[in-house]
């Protein structure tokens, strides 16, 4: 399996609902470094996973919607804990999203998976991985 990954990353405001978070109930900011990874079993025409520009370009896109933003007032977000992995799932939905429209160009076809991890900080992060 073949792989490349873009990097970029958001810092959000947010709260969490349940005893569970402790002092994270209370409103508190988050810096992310996000990650997306793109992979497929054959390179292809030109020999590569996906353009890593047009890759790029697309998480800093889905990043800008989030970056700067608290997200307790995100008519989106009402009601759920945006939680690391949580959060991980909504940047690579949206990633799958933009690939299933071409926005990642024709090469981006051959894609099989794609995981999206987000560091919390240089030893905690989370991750999700789906399927293209």
């Amino acid at each position: 399996m073949f792989s490349i990954t873009v990097r970029d990353h958001i810092m959000i405001a947010h709260s969490f609902r349940g005893d569970v978070f402790g002092p994270a109930q209370r409103l508190h900011g988050a810096t992310f470094l996000v990650d997306a990874t793109f992979r497929r079993e054959q390179l292809d025409e030109d020999n590569i996973v996906v353009d890593i520009g047009l890759a790029t370009r697309e998480l800093g896109a889905i990043t800008a919607e989030l970056n700067y933003r608290n997200l307790d007032e995100n008519p989106e977000f009402a009601g759920i804990n945006t939680s690391t992995e949580f959060l991980a799932k909504v940047v690579a939905d949206r990633l799958a999203e933009r690939i299933a429209k071409g926005a990642l160009g024709e090469g981006a076809k051959g894609l099989s998976a794609l995981s999206v991890t987000l560091h919390e900080s240089h030893i905690a992060w989370a991750s999700y991985e789906r399927d293209l």
